[in-house]
């Protein structure tokens, strides 16, 4: 009976501990840089975090090797260049052969990026290769018995919208919309997520004499009532969502998973980068992290925790475009922290930069105090127990 006792508190520690990680939440890991540390420090800073998820924008066989009997799950990318090549289902299989099979499962590979943000890529050749290879790769999982355990999908640029606001007007623009239907039908077909590069910032940028910065920040604001659904909106992020989803079901497509395969705020920007501070920034990232640690869906998927992939874990000083690109990671090369997030660094003097990190939030504090309460109601338990089987002897 001491036994069975024991046990169940051991359930109750695991559940209500610190160890417990933020299940809905990732990271994108860009490769963009001439600095950035070796995957192995990657791999130990993203455990110290307690993440679990994390893209990356190819098949690097370093990072997939070193990322081997981890417990990390990994989104991988097919580059936008081999959509024609993959079209052929030879050569699809010969894809999955040699840049998935040789990992997979030491590797959790979970999915798998074909493109990304194709629906609005300046070379609008890659679209009619699209769906083929998206249907090709797939086949060649399946063909290898992999399909049951790697998604296939693409991100989408939230571009790829005609109407975005109110988030019950979301539609695709209309240039798209029979590509889009024949995604949506293999999404649909093979229970795989619709995922969107969604960034409050760039509509913030955009017209910041329009939209609440506070709105697009978390930060508490009156926020908006959607005149058709009558749902309050208290974040952008949100809206943006469900803008998707409207989309989606107009299409006749309603039952998609709708995940957010990048967002973030840049830290640093030029002149013209309207809201580009590291205020900014820590305060986007400081509160989505508090929405995911409660595990929350979207005012029109309330019960549908949402699943989010922050960009970017590292600044990467290679990346093309304005001052912003080089400026979104919540770490410096170096694996010092850009800005705090609600992540509490503790340095280790070592002769190599290393840092020790943990998740801190009001919601985490409350798990605290949930498990102290435990704790007392355990103690009281088998106190109780103890005087019971005393009277029994």
């Amino acid at each position: 009976m001491m036994i069975h006792v024991f046990l169940l508190f051991s359930l109750c520690f695991s559940d209500y501990g610190f160890i417990r990680g933020v299940a809905s939440l990732g990271i994108n890991y860009g490769q963009v840089g001439d600095n950035l540390p070796a995957p192995d420090k990657v791999l130990d800073l993203l455990s110290s975090l307690r993440l679990t998820k994390a893209r990356i924008y190819d098949t690097n066989p370093q990072i997939l090797t070193t990322f081997a009997n981890s417990n990390m799950e990994l989104i991988v990318t097919v580059e936008n260049q081999m959509l024609p090549v993959l079209v052929d289902p030879q050569q699809a299989l010969q894809w999955v052969s040699t840049h998935i099979k040789p990992y997979f499962p030491a590797t959790k590979i979970t999915g798998i990026a074909v493109g990304n943000e194709i629906f609005t890529d300046d070379d609008t050749s890659l679209l009619g290769y699209l769906v083929p290879a998206i249907v090709s790769i797939h086949g060649a999982l399946a063909q290898l018995g992999l399909d049951k355990y790697i998604q296939v999908s693409t991100p989408n640029s939230l571009a790829v919208l005609e109407e975005s606001y109110p988030p019950s007007a979301g539609s695709f623009k209309g240039e798209v919309s029979s590509v889009m239907s024949q995604f949506l039908q293999f999404l649909s077909s093979t229970g795989s997520p619709f995922w969107i590069n969604a960034y409050p910032y760039f509509a913030y940028k955009d017209s910041p004499n329009k939209i609440s910065l506070d709105y697009a920040l978390f930060n508490k604001n009156p926020g908006m009532v959607d005149p058709y659904t009558r749902l309050h909106y208290d974040n952008m992020l949100y809206a943006m969502v469900d803008a998707v989803v409207c989309a989606m079901s107009r299409l006749g497509y309603g039952g998609i998973e709708v995940r957010v395969s990048e967002t973030g705020w840049p830290s640093k920007g030029d002149p013209d980068e309207v809201g580009a501070t590291v205020q900014n920034a820590a305060a986007y990232n400081r509160n989505l992290l508090r929405r995911q640690l409660r595990n929350e869906g979207t005012p029109l998927r309330p019960n549908m925790r949402l699943e989010v992939y922050l960009f970017a874990l590292f600044n990467e000083d290679m990346k093309p475009g304005p001052t912003s690109e080089r400026n979104y990671g919540l770490f410096q090369p170096d694996g010092t922290i850009a800005y705090n997030v609600g992540l509490s660094a503790l340095a280790t003097p070592s002769s190599t930069s290393s840092a020790s990190i943990s998740l801190t939030s009001s919601a985490t504090k409350a798990s605290k105090v949930e498990y102290r309460s435990l704790v007392s109601w355990m103690f009281a338990y088998l106190l109780t127990f103890q005087v019971v089987m005393r009277r029994q002897h």
